[in-house]
């Protein structure tokens, strides 16, 4: 009776070879003769026969097999050789006399070759060997991690046995049939550098001198194309002897080959240095995507002792992309991929750098007697076997820099892959690591793991709820398998329900949540590592109603200043709690702001960043206007904020507007929603500088909600001034009797408010109206009156407005001297001294068009082309197209109408 591993797993008998049956049977009986004579737990058994999750009935199945090979082993009369396959309390046990096994013969005559003094019987010995094998060793079984480990060390020994077997040749001067040998395993494994340097070598010596340099290159080649990596040591020493026709170092020979290595080895739970060690977790189940963050890891891993730092938020993928990443380039790492979880965020604590140094050393064929004791003495050692090695080291799930210097191997062919939610800068400062940001996935991508973990029938079958279901959970893969979970569990439920029950935000984050496992563990796990500081911001964080913050902003929230603010937000950056959308702005993603605003925070936030957002916007109107006067006065209950921007001119201050509008409109709709009425209408008009300024730009839903608070809260100065702020926007929207219903209202309440600067301002938005409507004299009137209220309140601005306007209704009507009287009026209140304002630019156009109306041509078009000039100067497009489309009605200049197209293409594209 014969067992078989080196090649096909089977059993020998006199009769012949028995049918085994099915892969996981044969798994089972490689996994028992792999051990022979030792009992093998279920647990083992079952890694050995599942990759992935092992179904319920794992243990039921092994059962099966373990009966059917007994079966097997009867009806061959296994006893008669002393075999049997036995119980023993919760494992198996496989006793046989080991000279049975191919694998432990093989073992045998290795060691038998490596005792014989002459060349000529040694290679007779590892003949005898390699004859043993008859294919791939455990071919037939299921290639789980073990059972693909044990395989991979068996085929190194091979390797190293027709490496010495070629040395024998050499020591016999058969140098073609030591190149014969070489050259077929060469063939197979062209990146075994230790293969390629002694065929070169065997070449040289054979006298294919050319071939053995074509060798080299060809090697040299493939590892930089598939590797990244130049050749070693070992090679180029074969190629240096090649160059010179002479032997160097690295040609001696050596026949007696490698010392014998027990069986043992060949278990992936006990590896050996001749047996590379694997102790990655197994390959993520449907993982998709990330080819950025697999090329931008490659890259990082090249070069010499590289270390790769993958950082992100929790639940965003990293150590599924690294441990996916590592079994796709495993072939890069013949020496051995280490891996372990240093639990810096985990509730199990974290081990020690001397715990892990505990699971490596043995790994690489330290007796754990010989391990120091103290871990600098640990750590040393590990280094120094590294050093010659190429491996990869895995650290996964570091909280801190610290925790990782003492487990880097150092070694120039070792890369080193640290993930982390921090962004760990200390090691990229003293260790040169090299940073791979890992984000959350694009839709289409997140569609795909649903697929992965669904299946695509029912995936594809609701395309859109699947697409949906994935922009919910924000691309963040845990918050997507945590959703498949669900789903996968109740097959019945629809992905459009789920997606519907996930879009009521007060329940998102416990349907995201299964058992231990979810976003809102991981994000416990992540705060809980906050220094106290970094926590109180960011829990005051989730009751911001805008989108993003900045120092300003997080100081409002918090109760705190600017400097601790902007210190916090580092440190929440650094966990990946908040994202740097820009200079000085940060934003968190979905469901951290979900999880933020679940967190304790004071009573007053809210209030304290809406007064925070008022004084802002009142800051940036006095920037952008500063002629015009405040338009309301601050409430009583008022919260002063710490600090906020400051604004240096308008520029800046137009610049903020846009850049916050849409964190404009969420604050004032939360305090719409929080029944806080004096600050939702109080936001809303301190934004009429840009209301004003891109008058087209949808602003009547706002102002309604505006009109609404006003109304509740009392205050009809405000109600007036709100009026007046949304005819003219309706009547530029061309809802002109919309418009007039607001605005005939508005200059009465302004007046039982006691606003006379508030009516001016309302009787000139209710003249454009009435002008709209074909009464330009009633308008003018309007304008008139509007024009005598500002100037008994000394308001030069809101009179000039008035005046503006009656100028423009004049030139409407054709009264030229009338206009140019208004224009001229309104031009004495302007400073000529300051830089040339909108105002300015459309009072002189208005100016010189009543002066071509009354004939005077000259001054006309000398003051249009100042009109012109200045706005082109400021970057005022409106201006420059109204001052250039009046010249080109006297002037078909093919200048002018260059100028006309070309700010009216800016204008139309801002627009």
């Amino acid at each position: 009776m014969e067992f078989r591993l080196l090649g096909a797993v089977s059993v020998v008998t006199g009769a012949g070879e028995p049918a085994l049956g099915p892969a996981k049977r044969r798994s089972l009986l490689a996994a028992l003769l792999l051990r022979p004579n030792r009992p093998v737990p279920v647990e083992q058994l079952t890694a050995a026969l599942w990759h992935h999750e092992p179904p319920p009935r794992a243990r039921s199945v092994i059962q099966g097999h373990v009966s059917r090979l007994r079966a097997l082993l009867a009806d061959a009369h296994a006893e008669t050789y002393g075999v049997e396959l036995a119980t023993q309390g919760p494992a198996y046990v496989l006793r046989m006399p080991e000279t049975l096994l191919d694998a432990h013969r093989f073992e045998e005559l290795v060691a038998l070759a490596r005792g014989q003094r002459a060349p000529a019987e040694g290679v007779a010995r590892y003949e005898e060997a390699l004859a043993l094998w008859q294919g791939p060793a455990l071919t037939g079984a299921y290639p789980s991690p073990p059972l693909q480990a044990a395989a991979h060390a068996l085929e190194e020994l091979r390797l190293a046995t027709v490496e010495s077997l070629a040395a024998g040749y050499a020591c016999l001067g058969e140098h073609a049939r030591a190149a014969a040998v070489l050259r077929a395993e060469a063939d197979a494994h062209p990146l075994r550098e230790s293969l390629s340097a002694a065929l070169m070598t065997a070449l040289r010596r054979a006298g294919r001198r050319s071939e053995a340099l074509d060798w080299f290159h060809r090697t040299r080649r493939l590892l930089a194309e598939e590797l990244g990596v130049d050749p070693g040591r070992e090679l180029a020493d074969a190629y240096a002897s090649a160059l010179s026709g002479e032997d160097g170092g690295g040609d001696a020979v050596r026949p007696h080959g490698p010392p014998a290595v027990p069986l043992t080895a060949y278990e992936p739970s006990t590896p050996q240095p001749m047996a590379p060690v694997d102790l990655l977790p197994r390959m993520p189940r449907g993982f998709h995507g990330r080819t950025a963050e697999l090329t931008a890891l490659s890259r990082a891993a090249a070069g010499e002792a590289p270390v790769c730092l993958v950082t992100g938020p929790a639940g965003v993928g990293k150590t599924a992309l690294v441990v996916h990443w590592a079994h796709r380039n495993r072939a890069g790492f013949p020496d051995g991929l280490l891996y372990a979880d240093l639990r810096g965020f985990g509730d199990t604590g974290e081990p020690t750098p001397l715990e892990v140094l505990r699971e490596f050393l043995p790994a690489l064929g330290v007796p754990p007697r010989r391990i120091p004791e103290s871990v600098n003495g640990a750590s040393a050692l590990f280094r120094s076997l590294a050093a010659d090695r190429r491996l990869l080291v895995v650290l996964d799930n570091a909280r801190g820099s610290g925790q990782v210097r003492g487990l880097l191997p150092g070694g120039a062919r070792c890369v080193t892959v640290v993930t982390s939610r921090n962004r760990l800068r200390g090691l990229i400062a003293s260790d040169a690591a090299r940073p791979v940001p890992v984000d959350v996935l694009e839709p289409e991508d997140g569609t795909a793991l649903l697929r992965a973990v669904l299946g695509t029938e029912r995936v594809t079958a609701e395309a859109v709820a699947a697409r949906r279901l994935a922009e919910l959970c924000g691309g963040l893969p845990l918050a997507l398998r945590v959703a498949a979970a669900r789903l996968a569990d109740q097959p019945e439920w629809s992905l459009s329900a789920m997606a519907d029950e996930l879009s009521d935000e007060s329940r998102r984050l416990s349907l995201l949540d299964v058992e231990d496992t979810g976003v809102r563990a991981a994000l416990r796990l992540t705060v809980r590592r906050l220094p106290e500081d970094a926590a109180h911001h960011f829990a005051h964080l989730g009751r911001h109603p805008g989108t993003h913050v900045d120092r300003y902003t997080a100081a409002a929230l918090a109760g705190t200043g600017p400097d601790e603010a902007d210190a916090a937000l580092d440190r929440l950056a650094a966990a990946h709690l908040v994202t740097r959308t820009a200079p000085g702005l940060w934003t968190l993603h979905d469901l951290v702001r979900l999880y933020a605003r679940g967190l304790e925070a004071g009573a007053d936030t809210v209030v304290r960043v809406l007064d925070h957002t008022v004084a802002t916007a009142l800051a940036a109107a006095g920037a952008a206007e500063p002629a015009a006067e405040s338009c309301f006065a601050l409430p009583a209950d008022f919260h002063a904020p710490p600090a906020i921007r400051e604004f240096a001119d308008r520029a800046q201050a137009m610049d903020w507007y846009a850049a916050e509008r849409d964190d404009l409109v969420l604050a004032a709709e939360a305090a719409h929603g929080a029944g806080l009425h004096g600050r939702t209408w109080r936001i809303v008009l301190a934004l009429w500088p840009q209301i004003v300024w891109r008058v087209r730009g949808g602003w009547t839903p706002l102002l309604e909600t505006a009109l609404a608070a006003t109304r509740a809260d009392g205050d009809i100065r405000a109600e007036a001034r709100v009026l007046a702020l949304l005819g003219w926007v309706l009547t530029e929207e061309g809802r002109t009797r919309e418009a007039l219903v607001r605005l005939e209202a508005a200059p009465a309440l302004a007046a039982r408010a006691g606003d006379p600067r508030g009516e001016a301002t309302a009787l000139v938005n209710l003249s454009l109206v009435q002008a709209e409507l074909g009464g330009l004299d009633e308008a003018a009137e309007r304008c008139a009156a509007a024009a005598r209220l500002a100037r008994t309140t000394g308001d030069r601005h809101t009179e000039r407005l008035a005046l503006h306007h009656l100028a423009r209704h004049r030139l409407a009507a054709e009264e030229w001297q009338e206009a140019f009287d208004a224009a001229t009026a309104a031009l004495d209140l302007e400073d000529p001294r300051e830089t040339p304002s909108a105002s300015r630019v459309l009072l002189c156009t208005a100016a010189g068009e009543a002066l071509l109306g009354r004939g005077d041509e000259a001054e006309g078009i000398r003051r249009l082309e100042r009109a012109a000039l200045d706005a082109e100067s400021t970057g005022f497009d409106e201006g420059a197209v109204a001052a250039l489309g009046v010249l080109l009605r006297v002037s078909p200049d093919v200048g002018l109408r260059a100028r006309y197209d070309v700010a009216k293409a800016r204008l139309t594209a801002r627009a």
